[in-house]
Order: C-alpha cells, then structure tokens, then sequence
C-alpha cells in the first residue's frame, strides 16, 4: 500500500489536504480514501471499490467519454467566476448552506457563476443537508431566481422524509446524496418518492458493479459524482458513467481541479466539458506522505480488516 498526502486549493468540505491510499493489485492501483473522520465500518465500501478497481472488474463501457460539471466550492463571487470561466464546462455545481456564510452568500456567488457560464449553462446546487425543510423551501426559491433558474438541488436537507416534504414544495427537482449513501436503506429514497435524481459515489457505496445495481433498482437518472478523489480515484466514477445505460446529466466527477497535484501522469482533467474514459498512470513518485501518516493509514486498514473478519466469523 502506498500513501499519499495533497494540499487542497481552496477549503472543500472543511479540509485544505486529501488523503488516502492506493492499492496494487493484478490490473493496477485502487484508490482507498475515506475521509479521516469516517469510521471502520463507514470507510469499508471505499475499499471493496480500491479492491475492485485493482482487480480490473469494471464492466465495458457504453461511451468513450464522460460529460461533467465545474465544481465551486463555498467562495466569493469573483472567485466563483473565475472558477466556472477557467473549468471549460457547460454546467456547474455550486456548493450552498455554507456554515458560518447567509443566503445571500450564496445568492452572490449564484449570479456570478450564471453570469460566467451564460445563459445556456446549467447551474445545480449542493447544501449537504444544511438545511431544515422550511429554510430549504425559502433558499432554494431565492437561489433558483439568482441562478436564472436551477438544474436541480442536492441534498437540501439531512434526511429523507424532509427530501419528500421540500419536494413537494417546491418546483426545482431535487438530487439525493448522503440520503443515499449515508443510510441503511438507500432505496428509502425511491419509496418516500423523495427525489428526482439519484447522486451515487462510487467509493462510499461498494464499487462500480454495486453502483451500477443501485441505479438499477432505484429508477431514478443517476449523476455520478466524486468523493474528492485523485485521479486514480475519479478513473472508478468515470468506469461507471460509462456503463449506465442512460446518462441525462453532466457528472461532478471534475475535481481533480480542486487539488494542488495529482498522483499520476495523466490526470483526469475535462476538456470541452468532457472527461475521457480510460484508466490514467501512476507516478510512485508522487506518492508522498510523512512516516505518521503512512502509520495513521495501515492502522485504519487493519481496523477495516478486523472489521470484515469480525463480520465473516
């Protein structure tokens, strides 16, 4: 196993350095990279895909690329601008429900991302559950008129019951994530009638094959979307992007971007939009982490192990 350690460049999700792990394997490497809170249990899905991945189980692909949307985290105006305007992308996703920021924080980097992207370019919106159903009801009217209208919103609230009531209120579609990916049932989701568009990342929920049965059973269009990850990482999302019978939606699987360097050759970058689907190749030399990271990591993978071996006994 061989860590790795990258500064972020901006604030994303509350950390400024990703870290994680890849894994050797007969097909090449596997990325492993739960976030450091995650517990053992929580962080064993993202190694059955680091594994999956190693192992070249991916199904063939039904496209030879992928498109993707420009992600923004929580900014300000002029650097959401700058952000959309450099990523080359005909949709954004815009991070909202900030805490410490006000709606009209997020009023403000709205209409600078429509102003760079145009108005043909689809504007989404991402609050992580920061919402309760009636501040979710009020933002997203306000947010839909400064994004000259919204694709859809994710994950307006932390759970699913709440999903369905703002549903019902409002007439932006709304995207289920972490009401997804963070439950015990994820098809919860389907049966509440909860939500428009399904979000599935690949590494929280087992793999590409387990994505892919997911999408299967929870009729609904599926966006793909990243979980931070170096390209190694992304190269898992895009397989299965490119395996969905049906991809209506750009995928967020554009965030390498986010990262001040990357672990391979090759990064995964968008061009035009779009991202290719191919598997890029490590540089070992980029590999770099300090010797109590390196430690921190083959501890958490022991605990993940005990994990499974305590499951299977």
């Amino acid at each position: 196993m061989r860590v790795w350690s990258l500064p972020m460049r901006t604030r994303f999700r509350g950390i400024t350095v990703r870290e994680g792990v890849l894994l050797p394997g007969p097909a090449g490497w596997g990325e492993w990279s739960p976030f450091l809170e995650y517990d053992p249990v929580v962080a064993e899905p993202w190694l059955r895909c680091a594994e999956e991945a190693a192992s070249g189980d991916w199904p063939a692909p039904l496209r030879s690329v992928v498109p993707v949307n420009v992600t923004v985290p929580a900014v300000g105006p002029e650097q959401a601008h700058r952000i959309v305007r450099d990523g080359g992308c005909r949709t954004a996703k815009v991070k909202v429900a900030e805490p410490g920021q006000t709606l009209a924080d997020d009023q403000a980097r709205l209409e600078a991302v429509r102003d760079a992207i145009g108005p043909d370019g689809r504007v989404r919106v991402d609050a992580n559950g920061g919402w309760d159903v009636d501040a979710a009801v009020a933002a997203i009217g306000v947010l839909d008129r400064a994004a000259g209208g919204l694709e859809y919103v994710e994950q307006p609230c932390p759970h699913v019951e709440e999903l369905a009531a703002v549903r019902r209120a409002v007439d932006v579609p709304i995207a289920a994530d972490e009401s997804i990916r963070r439950v015990d049932d994820p098809y919860r989701v389907r049966d509440l009638e909860a939500a428009d568009v399904a979000v599935l990342k690949v590494q929280p929920l087992g793999g590409v094959r387990a994505c892919l049965r997911i999408a299967e059973d929870i009729g609904l269009p599926v966006v793909v979307s990243s979980a931070l990850e170096t390209s190694v990482g992304i190269a898992a999302g895009v397989a299965l992007a490119a395996a969905l019978p049906a991809l209506p939606y750009a995928c967020g699987l554009a965030t390498v971007q986010l990262l001040e360097r990357d672990v391979v050759t090759d990064p995964l970058l968008p061009v035009g939009g779009v991202l290719p689907v191919r598997v890029p190749t490590v540089d070992e030399s980029l590999l770099v982490a300090g010797p109590g990271r390196v430690a921190h990591w083959r501890a958490r993978l022991a605990e993940v192990r005990d994990v499974r071996q305590d499951r299977s006994s």
